[in-house]
């Protein structure tokens, strides 16, 4: 007993092989990348902003370093 293809266009597409594969040429190309200009400057902060939070946080690193020196000079 045969059994009937499930899909009776399969025998009918054009650019498959009997196995199913593609012979070549027969894919389309493969897309281009975007590399050109987006349409928008990718703007950061001012650099005085940015000093001023790097600031910030070596004051609070000192002053986290200071009181653990502290607390293990006041153990001693």
């Amino acid at each position: 007993m045969s059994s009937q293809n499930p899909d009776p266009l399969e025998d009918r597409l054009t650019g498959l092989e009997p196995g199913g594969g593609v012979p070549p040429g027969e894919t389309p190309p493969a897309e281009a990348s975007t590399g050109g200009p987006q349409g928008h400057d990718e703007g950061g902060p001012p650099r005085g902003t940015q000093v001023a939070v790097l600031v910030l946080i070596g004051i609070v690193v000192l002053l986290c370093l200071l009181f653990f020196v502290g607390y293990i000079i006041s153990l001693l």
